[in-house]
């Protein structure tokens, strides 16, 4: 556990960059800023891939492209870092991509899932297909401790380092006798409850953190299902000629109901908006982080972009993200579609 999903972040690239000499990392260009930021800080440079609209996460067809055409020059078979995010309670894989996955050989995936906290595809729970998993407990999420963060992992190589990572780089943080051994022999003339093995910081979180968070386990997945219930009633009374209502939804823990316009009308655009800002009904454009992470100044001056992303480019203009919440009634769902609904043919204010 961890004080952030940031943290989480930055310490699991951290520990990549520990485990790998050479390796190429794929991002979002849908995501959070952390995860491209994370991978920036270690001074790599992250490939960045467009999304699908049904699952808001990497197009396997961009994906899939790119990285045969990284083997392609190189002439080897790279160390491929697949950093995943689940978006807004939405699943990134489908059957048809992790099977695409599987023929890569040197591939690992690494799943953000700070937004999607029991979510699952084929009753597997988001977070055990990855050789990393990353979430946040911030409280807009799914389960809060008000801040904090985690790493999960089966490899124990990962395991220690985080543990290690996570408080200064200290070596008395490892559970590892062979590696606590293997330092204390090298390193005698240091006191051997302050041998700093790796640059590390201080990203623990508290036993307080922890219990915030334990307390709420419990009811997790009855709050998960009435999220799920909520977003797919409020697909079904859109209107889907006006608005695209093809998510993927099975598995689902949207903690969000996802608006995405149709048409790419700014005049529809500015309709819609002004329906939402009348009712009082507060919204992100963009979607996740701020939506397309190659327009982010942090991402312009560290890595000067300028790709095209067809469809984050199209979801930063017109999709959007309405809060959801388990005890938020059908009725008021009903009515907000009703509005939505009724939005083109509303006078733009």
């Amino acid at each position: 556990m961890l004080n952030s999903g940031s943290s989480a972040n930055f310490i699991t690239i951290s520990v990549i960059k520990q485990l790998f000499k050479e390796f190429y990392i794929f991002v979002p260009s849908l995501t959070w800023s952390s995860d491209i930021a994370s991978v920036v800080f270690q001074n790599i440079k992250p490939i960045l891939v467009d999304i699908c609209l049904k699952t808001l996460a990497f197009s396997t067809s961009d994906v899939m492209n790119k990285v045969y055409n990284i083997r392609a020059v190189s002439g080897l078979k790279p160390t491929i870092i697949l950093f995943m995010t689940h978006i807004l309670g939405l699943k990134g894989f489908t059957t048809n991509f992790l099977h695409e996955l599987r023929q890569v050989p040197n591939l690992y995936i690494v799943e953000d899932v700070c937004e999607s906290h029991g979510a699952f595809h084929k009753n597997k729970l988001l977070g055990s297909f990855g050789w990393v998993s990353n979430f946040s407990f911030y409280y807009a999420h799914h389960l809060s401790t008000i801040e904090g963060g985690m790493v999960c992992t089966n490899d124990r190589r990962v395991y220690e380092l985080t543990r290690m990572f996570r408080s200064h780089g200290m070596l008395r943080e490892s559970q590892s006798d062979y590696i606590k051994n293997r330092y204390h022999s090298i390193f005698k003339n240091l006191n051997s409850d302050f041998i700093f093995t790796v640059p590390g910081f201080n990203m623990r979180s508290s036993e307080i953190n922890g219990i915030l968070g334990y307390e709420q386990l419990p009811y997790l997945n009855c709050k998960n299902i009435q999220r799920s219930k909520n977003f797919i009633l409020f697909l079904k009374q859109l209107d889907n000629t006006l608005f695209f209502t093809q998510f993927i939804t099975k598995g689902n823990s949207n903690y969000a109901l996802i608006l995405v316009l149709k048409g790419g009308s700014l005049k529809f655009r500015d309709k819609v908006e002004a329906v939402l800002n009348r009712e009082g009904v507060e919204y992100r454009r963009g979607l996740s982080g701020g939506g397309n992470q190659s327009l982010q100044p942090y991402v312009l001056s560290s890595l000067g972009l300028n790709k095209r992303y067809r469809v984050t480019e199209y979801v930063h203009f017109f999709g959007y993200y309405i809060g959801n919440y388990p005890e938020l009634k059908p009725s008021k769902i009903s009515l907000l579609c009703k509005k939505l609904n009724n939005s083109c043919c509303s006078k733009t204010q």
